[in-house]
């Protein structure tokens, strides 16, 4: 059993067309307030003229022309012929400050004209307003709201997670109206029958049987008495409630299917099947379990334990899922304490997520440190002087999908929650987002897209809080965007580790590029460590040449190396291996590469 292998959440209480002219050969202009009132609101500045088939002015502009001009001259405003439209029609200009009485006298001097078969405005069109009609969706500040919110309907013109699975690893799942519909089979890896509370050990139902203790220290001293937190269903509706349904909340990714894997039951759960559960969730074997038949290319992990260091089982596991395609993101902690000291939070090839506050803020609970990726929505439904267990703004926690039951299942609700255990579903579902846009994406280039277009916290962040709070609607923007031709940026964001006075290297292979590297190449930079000025760093040419980049220096105490040098490599061939070099020359500090880039 890991030391706290446990959830990381704490629960809050609480245009009409006009109608063709008639055939007749003097029509009866349709009064003029009525032609206002049809008008659209938005101002009309062209008209869209039909004429009927075999006149002269349905074939040839010049006559269309000259009918505008008559138009023009019968009513005294200034209009023009500008072009003809693909099914015929002639789009008449109407000048600057027309009004709309002036536009309903030029529409009634055309309706009048036999030749005329229909005339309407060219009205304007706008995206549509992705506001969800469930009943708690104005709740969801988490979504929507400018300061703190993650900026996630104006992601949804683009995508909602068709296509993606996501996989909470997690208590079960606990049955939901609002989650049925986009819930696929799992599993429940807990191997201890008496944890599992269902008698007997892995089995294909991962129902939620409850997370209660009945007694203080039952799950180790200090432990106390609680109720089934339901918290994998939690986790699940903030990444894939059912959407404009009427009813209840709305999900980040609520096209994406979600997959419950149980691995937390009475006093958490184990690393061993932790680890058995995300091999088995990408789609790896596990012995004596059937082979998964939805692999998830999203894995959330909102749970973890103390460790100063990553596990072995846990990193095998995550190497394994991260080269089978699939993004594995892990909830930092709630012991407002460095990362560096919780796991899996601190593993690498993770998306690792702190939590912020409504008002932007990190949340007085959120671990923090180097090992931060980008922080998200978590909320705060108390302040950290308060009495533990209080609850004083229920509104500023995340509201998602959940069940009454004290201890078994029973009705289901909606509540708030706080914790990086809600965090990390926003990640996820993001990531979902972003899977569904742009089905090449690799876990790699997932995170760098996250971290790229992440923005600044508006509140204030001690410790460190990774790139910042992720923008759904700009990240799915980037990754959407037509981009230079394939080639033009290569990227790495595997984690390499830099002890104590080691030189350590990154590579990244540039093929498909002709001739030699620009006299401007873009050498991005992001490297986490706690005083930036014990490193020198290095850019390695494929020839073995070696350019400086960063000289270290004693009186440099800052944290992280986060920039973009511009090195002349016009004498280097493209094509190769090149290599970020970063050497540690002092004792007592030590960080790691996140991620580096080269732009040709």
């Amino acid at each position: 059993m890991v030391a706290g292998a446990a959830i990381l959440g704490a629960a809050a209480t609480t245009s009409g067309a006009f109608a063709a002219a008639p055939a007749a050969p003097t029509p009866k202009p349709a009064p003029v307030s009525q032609a206002i009132q049809a008008l659209p609101s938005a101002p009309v500045e062209k008209l869209i003229v039909t004429y009927k088939t075999r006149t002269a002015e349905a074939g040839s502009n010049a006559a269309a022309k000259s009918d505008t001009a008559e138009k023009a001259a019968k009513t005294g405003e200034k209009l023009s012929f500008e072009r003809r439209l693909a099914a015929g029609s002639a789009l008449v200009d109407l000048g600057d400050g027309t009004t709309k009485q002036d536009v309903a006298k030029v529409m009634d001097a055309f309706r009048a004209d036999p030749a005329v078969a229909s005339v309407e405005p060219d009205i304007r069109a706008y995206a549509m307003a992705a506001t969800p009609n469930d009943t708690e969706y104005a709740k969801q500040w988490d979504l929507f709201e400018a300061t703190g919110g993650m900026n996630v309907p104006a992601a949804w013109d683009k995508t909602t997670g068709s296509g993606v699975t996501v996989a909470v690893i997690d208590t079960g799942y606990a049955a939901h109206s609002d989650l049925a519909a986009n819930v696929v089979s799992g599993y429940d890896f807990i191997s201890s029958s008496a944890d599992a509370r269902d008698n007997n050990g892995r089995d294909a139902d991962p129902k939620d049987e409850g997370d209660w203790n009945a007694t203080d220290n039952e799950c180790g001293v200090g432990s106390k008495a609680s109720s089934s937190s339901w918290h994998g269903t939690h986790v699940a509706g903030t990444i894939g409630a059912v959407t404009n349904n009427t009813k209840g909340i709305a999900g980040i990714a609520y096209n994406a299917k979600i997959q419950p894997v149980r691995v937390l039951g009475k006093c958490g759960g184990s690393s061993a099947d932790i680890a058995d559960a995300i091999t088995w969730a990408s789609g790896g074997t596990v012995p004596g379990v059937p082979a998964n038949p939805t692999p998830a290319k999203v894995v959330n992990l909102s749970l973890g334990g103390a460790s100063s260091t990553c596990p072995s089982v846990y990193q095998t596991a995550i190497n394994g899922a991260v080269s089978r395609g699939t993004t594995v993101v892990v909830a930092a902690g709630n012991s407002n304490a460095n990362t560096s000291g919780f796991t899996p939070a601190n593993c690498s090839n993770v998306i690792t997520v702190a939590s912020t506050s409504r008002e932007g803020n990190r949340s007085y609970y959120s671990n923090f440190g180097t090992a931060v990726d980008v922080s998200a929505p978590g909320g705060e439904t108390r302040r950290a002087t308060d009495t533990p267990g209080t609850v004083t703004t229920p509104q500023n926690g995340i509201l998602s999908t959940l069940n009454s039951g004290t201890t078994t299942q029973a009705a289901e609700n909606y509540k708030p929650y706080q914790g990086t255990s809600m965090a990390a579903p926003h990640i996820a579902g993001l990531a979902a987002l972003l899977k569904s846009a742009k089905s090449t994406l690799t876990p790699a280039d997932i995170e760098s897209a996250i971290k790229s277009n992440a923005r600044p916290l508006p509140g204030t962040c001690s410790g460190g809080c990774g790139a910042g709070i992720a923008d759904a609607a700009k990240t799915v923007n980037a990754v959407t965007t037509t981009t230079p031709p394939a080639g033009n940026v290569f990227t790495n964001a595997t984690r390499v580790s830099i002890p104590d006075n080691t030189t350590v290297s990154s590579p990244i292979t540039v093929t498909g590029r002709t001739g030699n590297a620009p006299a401007a190449l873009k050498v991005g930079v992001d490297i986490k460590h706690t005083w930036r000025g014990d490193l020198v760093v290095d850019l390695v040419a494929p020839d073995g040449t070696v350019r400086n980049l960063k000289a270290s220096s004693s009186s440099d105490s800052a944290d992280n190396v986060v920039t973009t040098y511009t090195v002349d490599a016009s004498s280097e061939v493209a094509n190769g291996t090149w290599k970020l070099q970063v050497r540690d020359v002092a004792s007592g500090d030590t960080g790691y590469i996140d991620s580096w880039s080269l732009t040709f």
